[in-house]
């Protein structure tokens, strides 16, 4: 069955058809601007339109969006209007598209995508995902199990938050090279796994693409693997997601 998944950024809305029994993509990736100002009603309409453009799926849709999201409401708003604060994301999908939704943090959208078909396959234990991108996006799993919400992109290193320190943008702003951005990378990882001893990191965002620049360079005492499905993560584990309504 081909569902469809949304992954809601910053700039822009990406949508695909998603075979959930393999876990992989059944169509192209369409982009769509993200609305400004992207206040719920102007997302919806959005929404309505991508739905209308992937008339070949069925059955509920997965949506992935910037929040802490809890019983399909929204908690916060990142990179999005802050009306969402209280939205009941879930219900506004399901009435832009006419089918069930699963609403959900977009990080924790990316690493069910890993963990159930990309570098987290077949791993048991205590799996930690860490996307470095304009903050620290995260996401922890335990046998499979996913405890979501978790924003440990705001972790206190050195009087600040680790995505402060760490993040993919970070680097950019202070011309940091890799071995110094690898050292930061690797504080945050050594700090995770004081307090939660995981079996595996997997590493995700854009920054993967200079993997055999920075990888190599990181220590830690857990294994650390890069992310696997790249820009497509978050729309995959959004239709997984929606298989599971």
């Amino acid at each position: 069955m081909n569902l469809l998944g949304i992954d809601t950024g910053g700039s822009s809305l990406k949508a695909a058809a998603v075979d959930v029994a393999n876990g992989v993509l059944a169509s192209d990736v369409l982009s769509f601007p993200t609305p400004a100002p992207a206040t719920p009603t102007a997302v919806a309409d959005v929404v309505r339109r991508i739905a209308g453009s992937f008339p070949g799926t069925t059955g509920p849709v997965g949506f992935a969006f910037p929040s802490v999201v809890r019983a399909g409401i929204a908690c916060t708003a990142a990179n999005v209007d802050r009306s969402w604060i209280g939205a009941d994301g879930a219900r506004l999908v399901r009435e832009a598209t006419g089918r069930p939704a699963a609403f959900l943090n977009d990080a924790d959208a990316a690493g069910l995508a890993e963990v159930r078909v990309g570098a987290g396959r077949g791993q048991e234990g205590t799996i930690i995902m860490l996307t470095f991108g304009t903050g620290i996006g995260s996401a922890i799993f335990h046998d499979g199990h996913l405890v979501p919400n978790t924003e440990f992109g705001h972790m206190e290193i050195r009087g600040m938050e680790a995505e402060q320190r760490a993040s993919g943008r970070v680097r950019t702003l202070e011309n940091l090279d890799w071995p110094d951005w690898a050292k930061r990378v690797s504080e945050v990882l050594g700090r995770m796994h004081q307090l939660f001893w995981p079996d595996l990191f997997v590493l995700g965002g854009g920054v993967v693409e200079n993997w055999a620049s920075f990888g190599p360079l990181l220590e830690s005492p857990a294994r650390v693997v890069p992310a696997e499905l790249g820009n497509t993560a978050g729309i995959v584990g959004a239709a997984l997601a929606a298989s599971e309504l």
